[in-house]
């Protein structure tokens, strides 16, 4: 694959409407059609409790460097009853109110920074996709993560080239239980608070995520955040993470080896 390939991808699609979130594969998408194509690039981002606010921030600050046309919308999904139930496929009902929404401002072609990865892992957004006729330029142009990093350091976007990987905060959640808006803030203050006692902003490769789960709190880490964290730091970790927890999640935490997708009771789909 190469850039060639990627731009010419685009340039076939006329007037599009690039969907992001504020990762790396969406601004990357973003600012690579809007540099081929400013006035006929519109980029929309949906907010939402799912959402970090600091993704939001990150969004608003590439598009005054870059001079996008920027949409931010609400993404409604919490309006949706099968999507706050947490099924296994929560991710279809996600992604049908998130394009659902586009739509509702916008006829152009919808665009989603979906990568070659993503097709080997389970992921019911693409069938929402596939449904609203969203296009995915990385997948026809061939491209992988890395090779979306590759393009966003070719761009000259290194801070965004470095971002680790973020799902939304819904993806924490086991499946089964309920998603609400005070518990995907408390993930996303756990998130914070382990990683910045690990100095989580210098370490671009670190993984933090906390999973809410039946049994409690689970804080899984990548393997040597985890090795490194004593027992007194844990125990001084799992206070100040009860400390802020609602009620019904201030008892047991726990950490762990971090594991992609291990919130959900298949085993299959990333986080």
């Amino acid at each position: 694959m190469t850039r060639v390939q990627l731009e010419a991808v685009l340039a076939e699609l006329g007037p599009v409407a690039v969907a992001v979130s504020g990762g790396v594969d969406s601004l990357t998408l973003a600012t690579l059609a809007h540099r081929l194509a400013p006035h006929a690039t519109l980029v929309v981002h949906a907010v939402s409790p799912a959402v970090p606010g600091e993704a939001t921030v990150r969004v608003r600050a590439e598009a005054a460097r870059e001079g996008w046309d920027l949409r931010v919308i609400e993404a409604g999904e919490f309006a949706d009853p099968a999507y706050r139930a947490n099924p296994v496929n929560r991710c279809f009902f996600c992604k049908t109110n998130l394009y659902g929404a586009i739509r509702s401002v916008t006829e152009r072609q919808i665009l989603s920074g979906a990568n070659r990865d993503d097709l080997g892992e389970y992921r019911p957004g693409l069938d929402a996709a596939r449904e609203h006729g969203v296009r995915h330029p990385y997948v026809e142009a061939g491209l992988d993560k890395a090779a979306v990093r590759a393009l966003a350091r070719d761009l000259g976007l290194g801070n965004v080239a470095e971002l680790p990987s973020a799902p939304c905060l819904s993806s924490r959640v086991e499946t089964g239980i309920p998603i609400e808006p005070e518990t995907l803030g408390f993930i996303h203050a756990v998130e914070r608070l382990v990683g910045g006692a690990l100095d989580a902003e210098t370490g671009a490769k670190r993984a933090v995520r906390c999973r809410v789960r039946a049994e409690g709190v689970v804080v899984e880490l990548d393997a040597g955040s985890l090795a490194a964290l004593d027992p007194k730091s844990r125990e001084k970790l799992g206070a100040g993470i009860r400390e802020i927890a609602p009620p019904r999640l201030a008892g047991l935490v726990r950490f762990a080896p971090y594991r992609v997708g291990s919130a959900f009771l298949t085993g299959a789909s990333p986080s």
